[in-house]
């Protein structure tokens, strides 16, 4: 089994997201089922998944001083 993509897990979580939205009362996404009451842990899930694809992206917000270590004076 290939591994999917941040893009592709993002996109899939967003697709159950709006199928729970317009009414349907299970979806289902990478083999397993989601009911209307999981609409939370899609939720969390896409927000992990948006955090992640930032950071692949390098448009997580300002760095500063990321990396750079202090001088022991």
């Amino acid at each position: 089994m290939a591994i999917k993509t941040t893009t592709e897990q993002l996109e899939e979580v967003q697709t159950a997201i709006s199928s729970i939205m317009s009414g349907a009362q299970e979806v289902w996404v990478g083999g397993k089922k989601y009911v209307a009451p999981d609409l939370d842990v899609l939720n969390r899930r896409e927000e992990m998944l948006l955090r992640r694809y930032r950071s692949e992206q390098g448009s997580g917000g300002i760095a500063i001083n990321v990396g750079i270590p202090r001088r022991a004076y």
